[in-house]
C-alpha cells in the first residue's frame, strides 16, 4: 500500500493541520502493515500557478513544438499526477484560508486535474479516473463554519474536486474553532483526535464520505 502525505500550510511547527496529518499518517501506518509513505510539502515545493507554459499539457501542443519552459512545466505536472495516481491513500493537510484552501494546495490540484489522467469527458458527462483511493483531509479552521455552509469553500471544494476525479472515499478530520479561545481549541483538538482514531484504523467505515466534528 502506498500513502501520499501532503502538507500545504506555510506555518511550519505552528501549523495544526501539519500536526494532524502527521498523527493521521502515524496512526494509519501503525494499523496497516507494509504501508510505504511518500511526502510532499507544498509550502516548500509548490508548483507554479497555471500560465501559458504550465498549461502545455492541456493545450494539446505537439511535444516537438514545446518550448524548454513548457517542457519543464510538463515534467512537473507529469510527476505530480503520476505520484497522485500511484497512491492508494492520500492524506492532505488543508487549512481554511479566506474561506477556501491555501493557494499552494490549489496549484497542486490544478496540476493533477488532467483530462485523460484523473478524469475524462464522455457522452454522459465527466467521469473520474482516479477512483479506488482513500483520501483523508485534515481540515483546520480558526472559526466555526459548520452552521454556515455558504462560507465553506474549503471542504466543499475538496469534496467536489476529489469526486470529479472519481474518489468516493473522502474522510475529514476537522479541527474547527481553533482561534476562538483555549476552551474551543481544546475541544477541536479532542474531536480531531477521535476522528483520526475512527478514520485511520482497519475498522473505519470505508464508505464514509465525511465525519462531523
Amino acid at each position: 500500500m502506498k500513502l501520499l502525505h501532503i502538507d500545504s500550510s506555510p506555518l511550519a511547527a505552528n501549523s495544526v493541520s501539519r500536526q494532524l496529518t502527521r498523527r493521521i499518517v502515524e496512526q494509519w501506518t501503525a494499523n496497516h502493515a507494509g504501508t510505504t509513505v511518500e511526502y510532499l510539502d507544498l509550502a516548500r515545493n509548490a508548483p507554479s500557478h497555471l500560465d501559458m507554459d504550465s498549461l502545455g499539457f492541456r493545450l494539446g501542443i505537439d511535444a516537438a513544438d514545446l518550448t524548454d519552459s513548457q517542457r519543464r512545466q510538463n515534467e512537473v505536472s507529469e510527476r505530480l499526477v503520476s505520484q497522485f495516481l500511484a497512491a492508494d491513500v492520500v492524506v492532505i493537510g488543508a487549512p481554511m484560508y479566506n474561506f477556501s484552501v491555501p493557494t499552494q494546495l490549489k496549484a497542486w490540484i490544478d496540476r493533477v486535474a488532467q483530462a485523460g489522467r484523473t478524469f475524462k469527458y464522455t457522452e454522459k458527462g465527466p467521469q473520474g479516473l482516479a477512483g479506488g483511493k482513500t483520501v483523508i483531509v485534515a481540515s483546520t479552521r480558526g472559526g466555526s463554519y459548520a452552521a454556515m455552509p455558504a462560507l465553506d469553500h474549503q471542504e466543499s471544494y475538496l469534496k467536489v474536486v476529489l469526486g470529479f476525479f472519481g474518489v468516493t472515499d473522502v474522510r475529514f478530520v476537522r479541527a474547527e474553532g481553533l482561534a476562538m479561545g483555549d476552551e474551543a481549541r481544546g475541544r477541536a483538538l479532542e474531536s480531531a483526535a477521535a476522528d483520526i482514531r475512527a478514520h485511520a484504523t482497519p475498522a473505519a467505515n470505508q464508505a464514509s464520505a465525511s465525519i462531523a466534528a
